[in-house]
């Protein structure tokens, strides 16, 4: 089996290395030559993905962000073979695969885009490994999902990297769920360690809840400013919920009404039972 990797950055790196401990041979390539060749002296792949190869390639996986992926689907379709299937890693998916689609009908190749639901607050190659998506999830959105001879086909190439299970969706309901279990978590713990309090040597008195919460707060702000704004309906929707929702614990708080307190701490403890109940302890989440 042969795998191209575009973009060798955390996602595209972890990739890279993933396969190539399952004996996979790799052709990467990232917009910095520099990285390129490390990643060739660090054998986490075996050659540069080029239009030599490309054709060659069982599985191109496009690990760029939504803009930057579109834009490579388009300039290189000519050059990919008919019989590789090409599936991007983007962190939204509507705009994505709304572009890659056409792409895709124009030159009759296979496309479909894609998610692996891992990642780390540091970004970067030195950042990759081959671990990374060890048991976790991945999402696939085929623009047709009545061929199963193809899910299955997609379903052990990517099971290859070590990832758990494979999940199938729409691009619309993608972008919805990960409003809420990934975009979420960055702008609430962004948000939060601005607090003046953070600096007041809050870490010497802090539980591990406090480590947690903040983990992901050191982002990348220029991926992550184009995944939110991609997901600007969705995740503005979201953000208002949470407004709401903290509104009435502040509420409560200044009227110094303790049942009411307690009534809406019940509440988030009956929806988290609520939600375990529904997905089990191993439910679909994202960096």
């Amino acid at each position: 089996m042969k795998v191209g990797i575009v973009g060798l950055g955390l996602i595209g790196g972890s990739l890279a290395k993933a396969y190539k401990d399952a004996d996979v041979t790799v052709f990467g390539i990232d917009k910095d030559d520099l990285i390129t060749r490390f990643a060739l002296m660090a054998e986490a792949i075996d050659e540069r993905l080029d239009d030599n190869n490309m054709k060659d390639c069982d599985l191109i996986l496009v690990a760029i962000n939504p803009v930057e992926a579109v834009k490579w689907f388009r300039e290189n379709a000519p050059q990919i073979g008919k019989d590789t299937i090409v599936i991007d890693c983007c962190g939204t998916k509507r705009t994505v695969c709304r572009a890659c689609f056409d792409i895709a009908d124009q030159y009759g190749l296979t496309y479909m885009g894609g998610h692996p639901m891992a990642g780390k607050e540091r970004g970067g190659f030195k950042h990759s490994s081959a671990g990374l998506f060890w048991n976790a999830p991945f999402i696939l959105v085929p623009k047709h999902h009545d061929d199963m001879e193809l899910m299955c086909r997609v379903k052990e190439m990517i099971m290859l990297a070590g990832f758990g299970r494979i999940g199938i969706t729409t691009s619309e309901e993608h972008d919805k769920v990960i409003a809420f279990t990934s975009q979420m978590p960055h702008i609430i713990s962004n948000g939060f360690i601005k607090s003046e309090t953070a600096l007041d040597d809050s870490q010497m008195i802090s539980a591990g809840s406090y480590q947690d919460f903040t983990r992901v707060a050191y982002l990348d702000e220029k991926m992550w400013t184009q995944l939110f704004m991609e997901n600007r309906d969705f995740l503005s929707e979201e953000i208002r919920g949470l407004i709401g929702q903290l509104t009435r614990y502040e509420e409560a708080l200044e009227a110094a009404d303790p049942d009411r307190l307690m009534k809406l701490l019940a509440e988030g403890k009956a929806c988290k039972t609520a939600v375990l109940k529904k997905c089990g302890p191993q439910q679909i989440n994202g960096e």
